[in-house]
């Protein structure tokens, strides 16, 4: 066995080990839907390496990376302050 082989195992093994943990999938089930959990979590990953890309390259083009960088990061504390505190936005 390849050391490549045995890494894929090992990744496959702690994906579905991991979605039986944080959903109410029984352990069968999971490995029935390992190659679609494997999909999914290298699309998300894919995404994430996108839209990172996008983001760093926007704010090196930027003429104020400094207030850029400290506006998302008081956008995302807000975020999660009022989260924190139970805050209820309005629906319609």
């Amino acid at each position: 066995m390849s050391v490549r082989y045995l890494t894929a195992s090992v990744a496959v093994t702690a994906i579905v080990v991991f979605t039986v943990w944080v959903t109410d999938l029984s352990f069968q089930r999971a490995i029935l839907l390992a190659p679609v959990l494997v999909l999914g979590l290298a699309a998300v990953a894919g995404l994430a390496v996108f839209w990172g890309r996008v983001g760093w390259e926007s704010l090196r083009k930027s003429r104020r990376p400094r207030l850029v960088v400290a506006a998302s990061v008081a956008f995302v504390a807000l975020l999660v302050l009022l989260s924190v505190l139970g805050v209820k936005l309005p629906h319609e």
